[in-house]
C-alpha cells in the first residue's frame, strides 16, 4: 500500500491554523458568487498606499424577492466586523462594517449579507450616503442571493466508513480506522492510500461526528497548502515573478485573491479539483502580480503561462464555492 509520503511545508507558507472549518459547501464548487460593487472614494485622507486585489470571484445570476433579509444571517463578526443597522425607506437592511486602512468604500454581498469595509476616517454618516447611492445594486445582489440559498440543494456527506468526497478531481473514500499495518503514533494519524483511493483517518470506529469532519478538513488543509506551495513556484518562475508569501482562505466566494504586496490567498477547496484547475487559478493571481486589474493584458499574461485557461474557468463559473459538498 502506498502511503502519501510527508512534504515539507513551503517556508513561503502563511501559518493559518483556523481556517473556519465549518465552511458547509459541497463537492465540486458551489453555485455562488459574491457580489462587488465598484469601490466609492472616499473623503481625501493620509496618503498612504492602497492595498490593491485581484480576485476571482464566481459569477453572479439569478433573481428574486426579501432584498433586505441577507440569504444567510451572519452569527457574529469574527474578522472585527460589527453588525449595524440601517433604515432605507421602509425597510431595515442589516450590514457588517468593517474598518481599515484602505482609501474607498467597499461592499460586498454575499451568503452573510451585506459587508462594507470603509476607511477608519471616514463618518457613518458618509458610509451611510453611499450605501443610500448603491440601494438599487445592494437590493438586486441581495435579492438574487436570496434565491440562490433557497434553490440550491446542496448535498451532505454522512460521515461513515465509506463516505465520499472529491479529491484532486476524483472521489476517494473515507474509513474511520487505521490504515492496515500502521502501529504506534501513525496508527492515530490520517494516511491516503493513493492506489485504492482511501483515506484512513486513524479514529475509533464509532468517532464523534464533528471529530470526524474536522481530521478530514484538517488532512484537505494540509494536502491544499502542500499542493499549492509546489503549484505556485512553477508558475511564477514561468512568468518572472515573485510572491511574498501564500495563505488558505476559507472564502465562500472567491477562489482566490493576490495583494499588490505579493501575498497570495487560495481558497483551500481548491483542493477538490484537479491539478490543472488549481494551476489555472495559481495563474490568474500570479498574473495580478504584473497586472492588477482583468484588462485584456492582464488575460493575455495569464493565457502566456496557461493556454487553457478559458476551460479551467469555464468549470469554475459553473462549479462555484457554495455547491460543493457539505463537510
Amino acid at each position: 500500500m502506498q502511503k502519501t509520503p510527508p512534504r515539507q511545508r513551503p517556508a513561503a507558507a502563511l501559518d493559518n491554523p483556523q481556517l473556519d472549518l465549518p465552511l458547509n459547501l459541497p463537492s465540486e464548487p458551489r453555485l455562488s458568487s459574491a457580489a462587488q460593487s465598484p469601490a466609492i472614494p472616499a473623503a481625501p485622507a493620509p496618503a498612504m498606499p492602497a492595498t490593491l486585489r485581484g480576485d476571482i470571484a464566481p459569477t453572479d445570476t439569478t433573481e428574486t424577492a426579501s432584498p433586505f433579509s441577507p440569504p444567510l444571517r451572519a452569527p457574529g463578526a469574527p474578522d472585527g466586523a460589527r453588525n449595524r443597522q440601517l433604515v432605507l425607506g421602509s425597510q431595515m437592511l442589516n450590514y457588517r462594517l468593517k474598518r481599515s486602512s484602505r482609501r474607498t468604500i467597499g461592499f460586498t454581498i454575499d451568503g452573510t449579507g451585506l459587508a462594507i469595509t470603509a476607511p477608519r476616517w471616514v463618518t457613518i454618516g458618509a458610509i451611510e450616503s453611499a450605501i443610500a447611492e448603491k440601494e438599487k445594486w445592494i437590493v438586486k445582489k441581495l435579492t438574487e442571493w436570496q434565491t440562490r440559498v433557497e434553490q440550491r440543494v446542496v448535498p451532505r456527506i454522512e460521515w461513515k466508513d465509506g463516505a465520499q468526497l472529491p479529491y484532486l478531481g476524483q472521489t476517494i473514500s473515507v474509513m474511520m480506522t487505521s490504515a492496515p499495518g500502521t502501529t504506534g503514533k501513525s496508527a492515530t494519524q490520517p494516511a491516503f492510500d493513493t492506489d485504492s483511493g482511501v483515506l484512513w483517518l486513524g479514529l475509533p470506529a464509532l468517532a464523534d461526528v464533528q471529530l470526524i469532519r474536522e481530521r478530514v478538513q484538517r488532512w484537505l488543509h494540509v494536502q491544499a497548502l502542500q499542493v499549492f506551495g509546489e503549484r505556485l513556484p512553477v508558475y511564477a518562475a514561468k512568468l518572472g515573478v515573485e510572491f511574498r508569501a501564500y495563505a488558505l482562505s476559507s472564502a465562500a466566494t472567491r477562489w482566490g485573491s493576490c495583494s499588490s504586496e505579493g501575498k497570495i490567498r487560495l481558497n483551500w477547496r481548491l483542493i477538490h479539483f484537479p491539478v490543472h484547475v488549481i494551476d489555472y487559478v495559481v495563474a490568474h493571481e500570479l498574473a495580478h502580480l504584473r497586472e492588477m486589474n482583468h484588462s485584456a493584458r492582464f488575460w493575455h499574461t495569464v493565457e502566456s503561462i496557461f493556454p487553457d485557461f478559458r476551460e479551467a474557468r469555464h468549470t469554475l463559473k459553473h462549479h462555484p464555492p457554495e455547491l460543493l459538498p457539505l463537510l
